[in-house]
């Protein structure tokens, strides 16, 4: 607290701030904590609101009182829906099945482990993190560092693939 009081200059002002801080603490974080779901993004949160509160306390008249509840409430929120969004924000690429991966090298006599080794490696992963190893689509997207809906077009056209890799190979889907 010691430093959000060295932001405020009047020591009128720093008594009307610790009595906000002492009040509305524990409110902030519950607020929150609700948006993001992370004790140390709540807590990240509430220091920004803090610090905007600290520059802004000319403006609240009154420290303890349903007006000023409800600035600082709709302070902490926008500053956890700014870091809620940050985190949950995609960069937009384009999906290419030929990205190159990891060449893999197969000396054994299994028709389907071929087929599945001549997948474009994308979807190799995929086939094997959702067949073999059991991974859902969602997580198979956190892995892959993809969205949602990437995953599961993935996952779909891996399959259409290896359906034709096989039934050229002569295995019965």
């Amino acid at each position: 607290m010691l430093v959000y009081l060295q932001m405020i200059e009047t020591a009128e002002e720093q008594t009307k701030f610790e009595r906000i801080y002492m009040q509305y603490r524990d409110i902030m974080y519950g607020t929150a904590y609700k948006i993001l779901q992370d004790a140390q993004d709540a807590e990240d949160a509430v220091q920004q609101a803090f610090v905007k509160l600290a520059e802004n306390i000319y403006k609240i008249e009154e420290p303890i009182c349903p007006k000023t509840k409800g600035y600082i409430v709709t302070i902490v929120e926008n500053k956890a829906i700014d870091m809620y969004r940050r985190r949950h924000a995609h960069p937009q690429v384009e999906y290419l099945d030929e990205i190159v991966g990891i060449q893999v090298e197969y000396n054994g006599s299994n028709t389907l482990a071929e087929c599945i080794l001549k997948l474009p490696a994308r979807q190799r992963s995929v086939i094997i993190l959702k067949y073999s190893h059991g991974y859902e689509n969602k997580e198979i997207a956190r892995i892959l560092g993809i969205s949602l809906s990437n995953a599961q077009k993935l996952d779909q056209r891996a399959k259409a693939k290896l359906r034709l890799l096989c039934e050229e190979a002569g295995i019965e889907w």
